[in-house]
């Protein structure tokens, strides 16, 4: 934090807890104490002050060196993985960052779970380059038992949009869930690949991207990548080719 006095709400945002929003309504329900001291809406916190919502003391996370970040953000089903702001849905909107940010990529509006979003720019275009070579994991729920044969064609590659898909990785979960692991980004290319086999999705998250796992991250919610994160990412970026 810089050694000067910040808006209650963007201090309570920058520490991931929840958006500036969401903090207003907390202070307005007398829920968040400055130094132990009930915080009423407006206030500002002060270099070395402790911030309290129910007791829990909050920490503003570490961000990334050359102070740029990559957060993992848990999405909510209907919010838009978009910067524009004449969409009231856009993911942007939602996390109500202090910083602006980008997210990494896409998720659809009707899937959830894990997306990257970051505050350089330089980084988005890199990790969408190197898109194809890195694997992301998806549960997707379908409204019909799937055959027995289903995860050996689907790992196969299927023919959609006048393309081939790549090899992939399935796994049969139970009667109707099966889990994906693809290393390429078409457009809603699991739910086309899965309307090619009689099949309509259900459920879709994305539960990992790379070597960062969704866990326990709670819906809606969102964290800053740790520092071994970070530099983990950026070995797996420095291997990766240029092309598009």
């Amino acid at each position: 934090m810089a050694e000067e006095k910040i808006s209650l709400n963007k201090y309570i945002s920058a520490t991931g807890y929840c958006s500036r929003r969401e903090a207003d309504k907390l202070i307005e329900q007398g829920r968040v104490s400055i130094n132990e001291n009930v915080a009423l809406s407006g206030a500002r916190v002060n270099p070395g002050d402790k911030v309290f919502i129910d007791d829990e003391l909050l920490k503003v996370k570490p961000t990334a060196k050359n102070n740029w970040f990559i957060m993992a953000f848990n999405k909510p089903v209907n919010i838009t993985s978009t910067t524009d702001e004449k969409d009231r849905s856009n993911i942007i909107r939602y996390i109500n960052h202090p910083k602006r940010i980008f997210p990494i990529g896409r998720l659809d509006k009707d899937s959830e779970g894990l997306i990257f979003l970051t505050n350089n720019g330089d980084i988005v275009n890199k990790i969408l380059r190197a898109g194809n070579e890195h694997e992301k994991e998806y549960i997707v729920t379908v409204d019909k038992k799937l055959t027995t044969d289903f995860a050996a064609k689907m790992s196969k590659g299927v023919h959609i949009l006048g393309t081939t898909t790549l090899p992939c990785k399935v796994r049969t979960i139970s009667s109707k869930t099966f889990s994906i692991i693809l290393t390429q980004g078409l457009n809603r290319q699991i739910r086309r690949m899965c309307e090619v086999f009689g099949y309509e999705v259900v459920s879709l998250k994305r539960i990992r991207i790379m070597h960062i796992k969704l866990g326990n991250l709670a819906m809606g919610k969102w964290r800053y990548l740790s520092e071994p994160e970070m530099q983990e990412m950026m070995k797996m970026l420095d291997g990766s080719r240029n092309e598009q």
